[in-house]
């Protein structure tokens, strides 16, 4: 099963009707203020010959999801959506997933979350070690990407050679902000950069994912006939901006490409049935993904690739 991204586009059709739920769904202003969930941080998968795992490196509530989500829809529209799907208005449990590909001798981490401490937690409960790790590969330099990079100037991952797209660390290079200052640019001389298509290792190549922010990109796995997605922030919830993927996100520099991304992306994915995993999905952040009304429906995976 092959995939070619520049071909691809959603596959379309008429919007479902809607479900009448009784009472909208609320958070408590104890459950928005408690601590993140306690669960395994580390969960493994199989892609062929490669050995997959996501980490749970930190998860926390927030308030006031439309202050984030669907910001081109009216509340009421919000409300009756989230009603359908069994999720509250007032809140929302956000995810920060990294992930680990052991591949030949190769240890490659995707993204390193909020904070040193929370990516070098989930490592350890997958059994390895910050100095095991042989590549450092960043889907784009937000904040709860390159968090976990250094600490007070010390590298997390001492032996790690660093891979980013060209295009993305061009962007931030010119622009400058504190999180860009202190945890990437000190990294630069160890940093190799790539564009859409090329490879990260065998079986690992670069997909462009612009407009969450102008470089993003997602990484496809492939080995033994099996595929799987890294779709990084392409969509940041499974409902908000997966399934209505033309609401708007706050977090994306140009949501028109944002959403067009979006469309081409999860549009291939469902049609080839490739499974995906999203950096904010609810962990173990891994799904598949179907065509459902103008949008998609995210199906999380159970046993499929253990």
């Amino acid at each position: 099963m092959t995939a070619k991204l520049t071909r691809r586009t959603a596959l379309l059709s008429t919007l479902a009707a809607p479900v009448a739920i009784a009472a909208p769904l609320k958070v408590s202003a104890q459950q928005a203020d408690a601590a993140p969930l306690a669960m395994s941080r580390a969960r493994g998968f199989r892609v062929g010959d490669m050995q997959v795992t996501t980490l749970l490196s930190g998860s926390a509530m927030r308030e006031e999801p439309q202050s984030i989500f669907g910001l081109n829809v009216d509340a009421e529209e919000f409300e009756k959506v989230s009603r359908e799907n069994f999720i509250p208005t007032n809140a929302a449990q956000f995810y920060f997933t990294p992930t680990l590909v052991r591949t030949g001798e190769n240890v490659i981490l995707f993204d390193t979350g909020l904070n040193p401490a929370g990516i070098t937690g989930a490592l350890a409960e997958a059994g390895v070690a910050p100095e095991d790790v042989t590549h450092v590969v960043l889907t784009h330099m937000h904040g709860d990407h390159i968090g976990g990079l250094m600490e007070d100037g010390k590298e997390t991952f001492a032996n790690a050679a660093y891979i980013t797209g060209q295009a993305e660390y061009d962007h931030w290079a010119a622009a400058g902000n504190e999180g860009f200052d202190t945890k990437v640019k000190p990294l630069s001389e160890k940093m190799s950069f790539l564009a859409d298509g090329d490879s990260v290792a065998s079986g690992i190549t670069a997909v462009a994912a612009a407009g969450h922010t102008p470089g993003h990109m997602a990484y496809m796995l492939e080995s033994g006939g099996s595929q799987m997605l890294l779709m990084a922030d392409l969509a940041n919830h499974y409902v908000w901006s997966l399934a209505y993927p033309d609401w708007e996100v706050r977090f994306d520099a140009d949501k028109a490409m944002a959403a067009e991304t979006r469309r081409r992306v999860l549009g291939m994915a469902a049609t080839d049935r490739i499974p995906v995993i999203g950096y904010h999905m609810p962990f173990p952040a891994a799904g598949f993904v179907e065509t459902r009304g103008d949008g998609f429906h995210y199906v999380p995976v159970t046993y499929q690739l253990t």
